[in-house]
């Protein structure tokens, strides 16, 4: 392996770490949206609220990870896609905006009203903002983003079947694995109510995505020709997989086993994005640019693989410790205690 194909690989463990954490984020709010209305939606929204209010802002952090190292890394491809794609890339910052400073709002403020335009903000833009993630990859994918400043059409680049295929595809990946992990928490909590509610929205979930998987082969066929072959061939064992990580998911969901059903949904969406870049490999920017013509020179590769471990070993240790810490069982109330 060169050493551009080394940062490429760690920068892709960044992308698939912000697709199951940031993911889940997302996919929440995709929940909180279909809650329903204010006493409707109150027990499940205070569940989303719970589980990723201490995580949400840190989640970003691989995303800001991502950005730098293709920055640095393969300033060609960035400039391409930064340059082509600056529409969906601005609508999807203005939606990490918007969810963010909606989330944090709605707290402080009292009056009824505003309350709710914070919370319809914070459950659109958590919609939106995959979706123009999903198309900036189908962008990518489908090989519209050609070598160059500005050198593919703004419009046309993100608004096509791959494209629109890839946000759709984003989203339900997202409210799947947030229903999955929302299980789990529900089932940490003690709340056998909610841990139904989320049950069947995570199994109905995982079937339409996968509905919608099958019927996205014929637009890759016909749309994507380079992708759906490279799918088809060196792509397939992890495209295989990813059905397969999917369906024991929903039985592992069945069975209440949801330590397992969370594993199986992360290797299910991790399986389907490393299977992309199998499917692309060599190619940066297919069909032109490939990982060896967009990297940067030795020097500067060599000193992003020692900054990538330095910063690994003091950036992992703490979000590890940051999940763990949150994703304890609550402690039993202790009777010996009187107020």
């Amino acid at each position: 392996m060169t050493g551009a194909e080394s940062v490429l690989a760690i920068m892709w463990v960044g992308v698939t770490a912000y697709a199951l954490f940031a993911g889940a984020d997302f996919g929440a709010g995709f929940w909180d949206l279909l809650a329903g209305g204010t006493e409707r939606g109150r027990v499940p929204r205070r569940l989303i609220e719970h589980s990723i209010g201490p995580v949400w802002e840190a989640n970003h952090v691989w995303l800001i990870f991502v950005l730098v190292v293709l920055w640095t890394s393969f300033p060609p491809a960035f400039a391409a896609i930064a340059s082509t794609l600056y529409i969906p890339l601005t609508l999807a910052a203005l939606g990490m905006i918007a969810r963010g400073a909606a989330f944090a709002f709605r707290h402080s403020v009292d009056q009824p009203a505003l309350q709710q335009l914070f919370g319809a903000s914070f459950a659109f833009s958590s919609v939106t903002t995959p979706f123009f993630l999903g198309t900036i990859a189908g962008a990518v994918a489908s090989g519209r983003v050609p070598p160059g400043i500005a050198a593919g059409d703004v419009i046309s680049s993100w608004l096509n079947p791959t494209s629109v295929l890839g946000g759709v595809i984003a989203v339900g990946a997202c409210a799947f694995l947030a229903a999955v992990y929302l299980c789990a928490d529900a089932q940490r909590e003690g709340n056998r109510v909610l841990l139904g509610y989320f049950r069947t929205r995570a199994i109905a979930t995982s079937v339409l995505v996968g509905v919608v998987a099958l019927a996205g082969i014929a637009v890759l066929r016909i749309d994507a020709a380079a992708l759906f072959d490279g799918l088809i061939s060196r792509g397939l064992p992890l495209v295989l997989v990813s059905a397969a990580m999917g369906i024991g998911a929903i039985v592992l969901l069945v069975r209440e086993q949801l330590g397992l059903a969370r594993v199986a949904a992360a290797l299910a969406v991790t399986a389907i994005i490393w299977g992309w870049a199998a499917a692309q490999y060599p190619y940066l920017l297919q069909p032109q640019l490939t990982i060896a013509a967009a990297a940067a020179p030795e020097a500067t590769l060599r000193a992003m693989l020692i900054s990538l471990v330095v910063g690994a070993a003091l950036l992992v240790p703490s979000l590890v410790f940051l999940f763990a810490l949150f994703q304890r069982t609550p402690a039993a109330p202790d009777d010996s205690v009187r107020h």
